[in-house]
């Protein structure tokens, strides 16, 4: 039985498609970014296009990688050097394609980013909120999950690690706000939105008093925990749609 293949840039068609790439502003190129062979049969996925998801995706021989985090990232050096230099070698030598989605995939109401985490952690959409909706609003539908302290149980059981919580535990929740990744910047606006919880990735020290100050819990989750099922969810999308080989390799990340 031959395998099943797609050509590269019917891959890339059918990703700009989908992800409807040309409507969001980001500060990465999304779509191909290093270009492979022609016909791909095996994709792995992955949250960063880091040397170990390259190695890992060259022992098994995939033809392409997606990614969440890939390169050429606004305002970083130009030159191929050092890192930047031993990762793009890596695929050139392999000629292995690298695709990378980094807003389009946040933003993706069935396999994004915010979309699986939600599904992960049984938050009910009700709303959107943020520049580009990119931030989502809800509620939490799990009858037992209360109170704060009972969401950040809740959180630590369904992704693996137990989040940072800043606010009072013992407060009940009320409208929830997430958006998964470095999206601590706009807990403004999920106060805006009326919530008094907020779910994200990160959070840095000015936003810690802003949470403190509006009475609004922040539960910093984790970058990669909260970012890994898109981009799983995406290659299983596009070995669905085509019959090509898929393999999801969660590299262990702890921020």
């Amino acid at each position: 039985m031959s395998k099943k293949l797609v050509s590269r840039d019917q891959l890339a068609k059918f990703l700009e498609t989908e992800l409807q790439v040309a409507r969001v502003r980001d500060y990465c190129p999304n779509g191909l970014q290093v270009e492979g062979r022609n016909e791909i049969g095996c994709i792995v996925t992955g949250v960063t296009a880091s040397i170990a998801l390259l190695e890992a995706a060259i022992e098994l021989r995939a033809d392409a990688i997606m990614v969440h985090h890939g390169y050429f990232w606004r305002g970083e050096d130009m030159r191929v050097i050092g890192h930047k230099q031993r990762r793009i070698k890596l695929l050139l030598q392999n000629d292995i394609s690298l695709f990378g989605y980094h807003l389009p995939l946040d933003m993706h109401p069935r396999i994004g980013n915010n979309a699986r985490l939600a599904q992960v952690l049984s938050l009910r959409a009700t709303g959107r909120f943020g520049d580009d909706d990119l931030g989502w609003l809800g509620e939490i539908d799990v009858p037992e999950v209360v109170t704060m302290s009972d969401l950040e149980h809740h959180v630590a059981t369904r992704l693996g690690r137990k989040p940072l919580l800043i606010g009072d535990p013992m407060q009940k929740i009320g409208k929830v706000a997430w958006c998964t990744g470095a999206a601590h910047n706009m807990l403004d606006q999920a106060i805006g939105a009326g919530a008094n919880v907020y779910l994200s990735g990160e959070i840095s020290e000015p936003i810690v008093h802003l949470a403190r100050e509006s009475g609004v819990t922040y539960l910093a989750c984790g970058h990669h925990a909260t970012e890994r099922y898109g981009i799983k969810a995406l290659g299983e999308l596009v070995a669905q749609e085509f019959g090509i080989e898929h393999h999801f390799i969660d590299i262990d990340n702890p921020v």
